[in-house]
């Protein structure tokens, strides 16, 4: 069995103290593609000969910009997982074997959709939801952000192994690393040089470029545990399938929401006009840095899990699993609270216009009634994923995307106009929690016949 100080730790750590080792970087790194957008529509929202509809142009690319990170998370989060397993199988090999992969794998995929992003832009962005005002800062800003997006990509996908082979904390500074040159470098693009969106998007490119260096130069590194090995970049279709097979759960997720933005948008155009899309490109960002939050932690369990589900460690998988719970619990009780009874918070730091700031809090106190539930919701969907059970995964999030909340945006703006488009965020969020509680109960029932097999056979 592969033995190092980290190693040690996953197998004998207590729970919450490792969750947390693990989860603020991992909460870090899933939050930086959304604190990129968030710092930039800050920004924006203050730039000369800029305003509500910048704002607006920016809530326009963000499914796209989500799209572009799902890439990283079908390669990196599948990655990462298999890494923990393989580790904790002893087969650090195997491990290095994944990562060579995955080079190859983010090269090709994020190569290929930035492609075609490219060669469809201008229907892209109206069937997203923009419009006459919205449409040229969107399409400025992805002139110029799709190029560097392969930084970013790299950056993530990287990252999330770094996390998986025991250096979270180091894992957090080189993603920290980005974001803070980036709140330090988009101010001076867009306030001094006055490049308004353009700026925003080239010191968004920048600042991921910095990022990547950091992170690939621990894997350089000859005192690192796993190392990107020359020979071991080339293609092994086995080891594509392993990574593949347990990265389509996120990436799935990540592509559904997406998708479901493009149909928030257009239902909110037809039933709110500007005022409704840039209300939702504002409100959605307590929503966004909640749902990361709760990312993160899941990707702070996915090492503990996914090493210990290896190593056949049932009872320390469980303790895991329902402290990542109740934490995640937590996380939505604060969303809630800020969204209901703060919700100036969120939207003065963009700097609206009145009936804009208005429109915004009112979508605020609507999407977040369900966070607490969707701690819960998130954190089970993607334990499936962590221990190798994508398809559970993939089937949790499509439903609450497709059968449940696709449905409610065509149903409830009917009877409640603007009003029934908010609410069918909270009411799909509540419906997919009961089913997942359904799996998830069926599932705890399996690990206790593991639990009581492991018993017989010791």
């Amino acid at each position: 069995m592969l033995k190092t100080a980290n190693i040690d730790e996953l197998e004998n750590k207590k729970i919450s103290k490792l969750l947390w080792q693990y989860a603020l970087p991992a909460i870090i790194g899933t939050m930086v593609n959304a604190l990129y957008n968030i710092i930039d529509r800050i920004y924006i929202g203050h730039g000369p000969n800029l305003g509500d509809h910048a704002i607006g142009g920016l809530g326009i690319v963000l499914p796209i910009m989500n799209l572009t990170a799902a890439v990283g998370m079908l390669v990196g989060a599948g990655s990462a997982s298999r890494i923990s397993i393989y580790l904790g199988k002893g087969d650090k090999e195997t491990a290095e074997k994944i990562i060579g992969n995955s080079f190859l794998l983010t090269l090709f995929f994020t190569g290929t959709l930035v492609t075609l992003l490219f060669i469809f832009l201008d229907p892209i962005l109206m069937q997203v939801g923009a419009t006459e005002e919205t449409f040229p800062y969107a399409k400025e800003f992805l002139l110029y952000y799709l190029p560097g997006n392969i930084f970013l990509t790299m950056c993530f996908n990287f990252n999330s192994m770094m996390r998986a082979s025991g250096y979270p904390t180091k894992a957090m500074y080189t993603m920290l690393i980005g974001v803070v040159a980036n709140i330090i470098i988009a101010p001076i693009f867009i306030f001094v040089l006055e490049w308004g969106i353009k700026g925003a998007a080239i010191a968004t490119i920048i600042s991921m470029f910095i990022g990547l260096c950091f992170v690939m130069y621990h894997f350089m590194n000859p005192n690192s545990m796993l190392r990107l090995r020359k020979k071991n970049i080339r293609i092994d279709p086995k080891i594509v399938w392993a990574i593949i097979s347990i990265g389509l759960s996120p990436f799935f997720i990540q592509v559904a929401s997406s998708i479901i933005v493009f149909f928030i948008n257009n239902k909110l155009k037809i039933y709110g006009g500007n005022i409704a899309i840039e209300a939702y490109a504002i409100a959605n960002t307590l929503v966004m840095i909640i749902i990361m939050i709760m990312v993160g932690l899941t990707q702070g369990m996915q090492p503990i899990v996914g090493y210990n589900y290896g190593a056949k460690r049932i009872n320390r998988v469980k303790e895991t699993l329902n402290y990542t719970i109740k934490v995640g619990i937590v996380v939505g009780v604060v969303g809630l609270i800020i969204g209901m009874l703060l919700p100036d918070l969120i939207v003065k730091p963009f700097n609206p216009s009145p009936p804009l700031a208005a429109e915004s809090a009112k979508a605020l106190r609507i999407v977040t009634i369900m966070l607490p539930l969707v701690g819960y919701q998130i954190v089970v969907t993607n334990f499936f994923q962590c221990i190798g059970m994508a398809a559970k995964s993939i089937f949790l999030s499509l439903t609450r995307q497709f059968l449940l909340l696709l449905p409610a945006l065509f149903i409830l703006p009917q009877f409640f106009g603007i009003d029934g488009v908010w609410y069918s965020l909270p009411v799909a969020d509540f419906l997919a929690t009961l089913l997942t509680a359904v799996m998830f109960i069926w599932q705890i029932k399996q690990f206790r016949k593991m639990e009581t097999t492991d018993a017989r056979l010791a």
